[in-house]
Formats: structure tokens, sequence, C-alpha cells
């Protein structure tokens, strides 16, 4: 069967339709696999839909609030439903028999069979025997099984945690999957582009508020602003009132309960707000919410696993985790909402803004142009400087014993296969990147100059490593004119993050 063109109406998603449509539309006699897994208005079902339809498959989606015979009725109803039968046609009571039916029916002349199971988590809640019966007949088929079902199985579902569980271990799908995709947000660019927003500088106060999940620009019911001067009305409307879908509030509290495990949900509020407000080891978000760090242990492991914290590790040293809030509607969220939240309640969402305005500068731009600026660095800056060799990137802390301290490196990045955390690395950038409303000045350059030889005693290679400078709000001139005459130097703007400018300083020329 030919592999279906992705339509229109889905944007962007090239390699991941490419995938589910090459998995869905091969050929065979037994069945085959895929888990796809993702937060929350990503835009998971939006994309399996649409495959169904394009392939004439089957597509069923359980509800959370149906227990065991309710769902075995919407499953038939839904089988029915797609063999032009009336609902009510098919009374099946047991899951084998259902999920055999469900083959069957879509196992057409001239079509490769696919069977979608939306939210399986919600299956699983009181169906946990699934699995089994799954790994039964995937087992069936590789052994040549007479009547074995055949076709793509895709099981999709919001709950990052029961989704991976599935894998793991002596898991029934264990070993049996072909593929487990987790479908991220739009990146940076990407989320500007499906935004619609022309000034780069608006972009990205929307992106580091509500990410690029594509689901909440159908849920804001406005038009996006399109100046840094539109933002503020825009984001009172949107994420600071109550009767919104888009109320960071309520978006966060229905993003926990997709975790069955997060059920005590104080406590991991309290670590999301020490972990929003720059706490980034175990240790000090122990301290922060007053705990041992051994009781926060596995609440934040299921933060980690359910995709709501990220721990990154530093990229020179070993066992110095980074432990970060990456999804900007938590992070805003324990950041402005909750701390304004009487003003917010008594319907005053304008002088809440006015009162988060420094809180949100400081502790969600800052961080989110961080990410950018290493997001920028590891997909676009090759692109953009082909010289410039790239392996891994991310940030690493610096010890200076001369001064007494230790420097925080935003950027860092590896040459091309070096492994990260191993002694005597090549390091090919150092970067700082900075969202403040000054611009840049030498001060920063020489900064960056005093890290670089302290990377260099340490025994790294680092004597060629280029010193790049990232400003949401510009550079003074004196920098650029000595940037241009200096080959080491890189001055990156907004502009140049979103591909709309060039990369300035003498190390952008071949």
């Amino acid at each position: 069967m030919q592999i279906p063109a992705k339509p229109k109406r889905v944007v962007h998603r090239e390699h991941e339709w490419a995938t589910l449509a090459e998995f869905a539309t091969r050929v065979g006699d037994s069945l085959r696999i895929a888990v796809v897994s993702g937060r929350r208005r990503h835009g998971k079902s939006f994309l399996l839909q649409a495959l169904t339809e394009a392939m004439g498959g089957l597509y069923i989606t359980a509800v959370q609030e149906d227990g065991v015979t309710a769902a075995k009725a919407r499953f038939a109803q839904a089988l029915a439903a797609h063999s032009g039968l009336p609902t009510q046609a098919l009374r099946l009571d047991d899951w084998e028999e259902l999920l055999r039916t469900a083959f069957r029916v879509a196992d057409r002349p001239e079509r490769t069979p696919l069977v979608v199971i939306d939210e399986f988590p919600y299956l699983l809640q009181h169906s946990p025997e699934i699995p089994g019966l799954l790994q039964h007949l995937y087992d069936e088929g590789q052994f040549g099984t007479p009547g074995a079902p055949r076709g793509a199985l895709v099981l999709c579902g919001s709950a990052l945690s029961v989704m991976h569980e599935l894998l793991s271990g002596q898991k029934p799908l264990r070993g049996r999957v072909m593929i487990d995709m987790r479908l991220p947000a739009f990146d940076y660019r990407e989320a500007r582009r499906y935004w619609g927003i022309d000034d780069p500088h608006t972009a990205f106060l929307v992106h580091a508020t509500l990410g690029g999940a594509p689901g909440y620009a159908r849920l804001t019911d406005t038009d996006p602003p399109q100046t840094p001067d539109d933002f503020p009305a825009w984001v009172t409307r949107v994420l600071l009132s109550p009767d919104r879908a888009t109320y960071s509030r309520a978006e966060t509290e229905y993003l926990l309960r997709e975790d069955p495990r997060i059920r005590q949900r104080t406590t991991y509020y309290e670590l999301l707000t020490a972990i929003a407000d720059g706490a980034t080891t175990p240790t000090a978000i122990g301290a922060a919410v007053g705990k041992d760090r051994t009781v926060i242990t596995h609440p934040l492991e299921v933060l980690e696993t359910a995709g709501y914290v990220r721990r990154d590790q530093d990229l020179l040293k070993q066992r110095n985790p980074i432990i970060t809030v990456p999804d900007p509607v938590i992070r805003f969220n324990q950041v402005v909402t909750l701390p304004q939240a009487p003003l917010v309640d008594l319907g005053h969402p304008d002088r809440a803004w006015q009162a988060a305005t420094h809180a949100f500068h400081s502790k969600v731009l800052g961080p989110h142009f961080e990410n950018l600026a290493r997001a920028y660095t590891a997909a676009h800056l090759p692109v953009d400087l082909p010289h410039l060799p790239v392996g891994h990137t991310g940030s690493t802390e610096v010890p200076d014993p001369g001064a007494r301290t230790q420097h925080e490196v935003d950027v860092l990045a590896l040459a091309p296969g070096d492994l990260p955390r191993k002694p005597r690395r090549t390091i090919t950038l150092i970067g700082e990147a900075k969202a403040t409303a000054t611009p840049r000045s030498l001060t920063d350059l020489q900064r960056l100059e005093r890290i670089r030889g302290l990377l260099i005693t340490q025994g790294h290679q680092a004597d060629n490593a280029v010193l790049a400078l990232y400003s949401l709000n510009g550079f003074w001139p004196d920098l650029e004119a000595h940037a241009t005459e200096r080959p080491d130097v890189l001055l990156i703007d907004l502009a140049a993050l979103y591909g709309e400018g060039p990369v300035r300083g003498g190390a952008a020329r071949t």
C-alpha cells in the first residue's frame, strides 16, 4: 500500500507522519505494535486521527470515567460503527474477543489493517490484563498460527509513566513494540509559525508562557499578541483568567492528574515551586521545602518520569544534576499564578501581573532564554555556520579557585564525537545567554575569556573554543565593533535565534 500524504491540516510533524505512515502501511501477515506517548495538548490524537482517516483504519478512544463494563460496550460500539452496523449490534464481553474482532473489522480488501487505541492508560485502570492479551495475539502471528491477527496497532496515551511502563522489565509488550514514539512539542521556531506571530520578541514571550504545545493555540480563543506591548493584556486574559481553559492553575492541576501516582498533590506543588524558584539539585530542593533529600527522592522521580521535571547532567562533571521545570505552563503557574492567586481570585489579573512582573522576568524569561540558546546551538547553529563543529550541547559549572566562586556556563558545546563527563574534552563553544533589558557588553566577553582560561587549566582542550554571547536585547556598539575583529567571538541576538538575522562576530566568517 502506498504511504498516504500528510494532510494539510497536520502542521509540521513531517518526521512523525512519515514514521507512523510507513509503519502502518507495511504489508505483512503478523501484528505490528507501536506506542505513541506525549504530554497532553501536543496533538497526538489529532495526528493519529488524521492517519486513521487517511488509511481507512479503526480509531477507538477510551474514556477515563468508564468502568470495565462501559469500556467494553464503548469498544464494541466503535467496532459496529466501523463495520457499518447499528452501534448496539455487537455484544462482546471478553477483551480478547473484542481485540480479535477489532483486527477483523479493520482488515478490508486492498488495505493494510490499522487499529488505534487512544487514551490506552484509561483501559489499564480497570483491565490490566490487556497488554498480556496483546502479547498473546502478537505471538500467534510470530508462530504462524492460522487466523492470527495481522496489521498495525497503535497504543496512545498522555500518562507518560504508564506508557513507558508498558515496555519495561518483564512487561508483556517488552520486545514486541517496533516504534516507541514520544511526540514532542513544536520547537520554538515551529511554534512561532503555528501561532502566526511575526515579531520574534513577541513569539519568545508567548513561547515562554505556553511553550510549543499546539493545542493551546486552539484553546485560547483569542488572537495572539503581535507586539511586546500587546503581551500583558493577552497574558492576563489567557493565563490569569479563571474562566479560561488556559488558566494556568487549572491546567497544571489537569496535567498532574494525568499521572495516577500523583495523589498528594501538595508535595508535588512544593517541589515544582522550589525548582521553578531556582533550586536545581536534590539537596537544594530538599532545603527549600524543609525536607530531607531522601524524603523527596521518590516524588522527584515521579515528576521526572511524568515529564514535569527534567534532570540534565552537567556536561563536564560527574554526579552534578541540573533539575528544572521544562514545561512553560507549569513554570508560569508556580512563579506567577500561585503567588498571586488571591488577586486573581478577586478578579484583579492586571494587578496580579504587575506584582509578578519581576519574578516573571527573572524566573521565567531568564531560564527560558537559556533553553532557547542551547536549543539553537544544538539544532540551528550547525546549519547557520557549518564550519563550526558542534557536538553534545549543555551547561556546566566551572570552579574559579582564585576568585573563590563558581561560574555558571549557560551554553557549552563539545566537539562532535566527544562524550560528556570525560577528562580532557575538546570544547568548541562557550556561551552566556542573558534575557536582561541591558545589552551585552565587553565585560561579558571578558568573563567568557576567564572561563575559557580556567577550562584550559583544568586540562580541557578549549584553546580554540568560540566565545558566544546570546542576548535578548542586543549588544553595545563597542562590543559589536570588537567582536567583528575577533575570529573567536559570536554575537547572537533574538533575530538570529529565530532565523531572521545573521549571526555576527568574526567567528561567523568562514
